[in-house]
């Protein structure tokens, strides 16, 4: 969503706070997504004595093994990393999701909300874990805010992923923009809190400093409004990690993607500070799956093998 704030090869984000009715969707190890409401005590997760039996089990914290579920805070609003179809939740995030849940015999619970609220409902006990394009930087690793400011205890996250910024343009590209350059004195759409959106504050003062009309940026709480409003001609354009950028401009003939991606840079689980133990435990699942192939079949199934990592890493955001 998340962000989201740092760029990356072939996806990324950054992402918001509040949390709005949200709806809770398990991924389970059949790769069966189902709507469950608000609380979700009738998923049926796998017993103890089958979670045990998993490669992983016993490297879970205790509660988590307990309960046999990981309850996890996104924003599916970013196709194609996480979004809804339907009362699903579905995307490369559940689907490797799905792929961890069955080394470590445990279910994957999805929770959707908006992302610039989800690190404080982590940090407040409502998730275990973040898994919605969030991009791995050092201040969110730090708990600080834009302005460098301590406003939490910081994250942890495990890199899965990594991606840029993009440039989306209606299709034909009506005003010639190739580079985030162009865009002074034009409006832009883009999805609030993320990377994207800080590219854009950062280029207001670039522009200034060229002696050119500011950026007026137009911030939505999700990208799917923002392209709505690109497609309305409200905007120009819509910066937004590339995957997404991409995704909208292969699935209909309203868009297209141009110049370079920005400010490259990993996509992280997000785990609150001094949870050691599911950090850990979800480093070596990711790395089971790099190794068996099922992370690079979900890739190839999204369309975004070019973020691909190649060993799982623990908190490599700059």
């Amino acid at each position: 969503m998340t962000a989201r704030s740092t760029r990356r090869p072939a996806v990324a984000r950054t992402r918001r706070i509040r949390i709005a009715a949200p709806v809770a969707v398990a991924v389970t190890g059949a790769l069966l997504l189902t709507g469950c409401g608000d609380q979700t005590g009738s998923a049926d997760g796998p017993s103890k004595t089958q979670g045990s039996k998993a490669p992983l089990f016993d490297k879970l914290p205790k509660k988590i093994q307990d309960e046999g579920v990981i309850k996890v805070g996104t924003d599916a609003a970013y196709k194609p990393m996480e979004y809804k179809d339907g009362q699903d939740i579905v995307g490369l995030d559940p689907d490797l999701a799905n792929a961890m849940g069955e080394q470590l015999g445990v279910r994957f619970e999805f929770t959707n909300g908006t992302f610039d609220g989800l690190i404080t409902s982590m940090q407040t006990g409502r998730f275990d874990m973040i898994m919605s394009s969030m991009t791995d930087t050092k201040d969110r690793q730090e708990g600080l805010d834009d302005k460098g400011k301590k406003v939490g205890k910081g994250v942890d996250f495990v890199d899965y992923l990594t991606a840029g910024s993009s440039i989306l343009v209606k299709k034909g590209n009506p005003e010639k923009i190739e580079s985030v350059d162009q865009l002074c004195g034009k409006k832009v759409a883009t999805q609030r809190g993320t990377t994207s959106h800080e590219i854009l504050k950062t280029q207001i003062d670039k522009c200034k400093k060229d002696r050119k009309r500011p950026i007026t940026i137009e911030a939505f709480d999700n990208d799917d409004e923002a392209r709505v409003r690109l497609k309305a001609g409200g905007v120009v354009a819509d910066v937004s990690d590339f995957p997404v950028a991409a995704n909208a401009a292969k699935s209909g003939d309203d868009f297209e993607v141009v110049g370079e991606q920005m400010e490259s840079a990993p996509y992280g689980m997000a785990v609150s500070k001094g949870n050691d133990k599911l950090s850990g435990a979800l480093k070596e699942a990711l790395a089971k799956i790099i190794e068996d192939g099922s992370y690079e079949k979900a890739l190839k199934k999204w369309g975004v093998e070019d973020g691909g990592v190649s060993e799982a890493k623990i908190n490599s955001g700059s």
